[in-house]
């Protein structure tokens, strides 16, 4: 699908992609540069509270840390 940039930069976002993604006027958006690749997102109402827990496991990755280095001591110490 190719769009067309104005000469004050705007773009228009075809009827069938603004329904399907639910963009609404007034819905915020954000553009983000996948090095090369442009990509429109429907911006986050609250990035934080979406990205909490998002690298959440199962294991601590501190004890993880302290175990690694611990062994690395003792290896150290042979």
């Amino acid at each position: 699908m190719n769009l067309t940039i104005s000469n004050k930069g705007w773009i228009v976002i075809p009827a069938e992609l603004r329904k399907k993604y639910h963009l609404t006027p007034g819905t915020q958006v954000v553009i983000v540069d996948y090095g090369g690749v442009l990509s429109i997102l429907p911006a986050l109402k609250n990035p934080i509270e979406a990205g909490a827990g998002f690298l959440k496991g199962s294991d601590s990755l501190t004890a993880e840390i302290v175990e690694e280095h611990r062994m690395e001591r003792e290896r150290e110490s042979q």
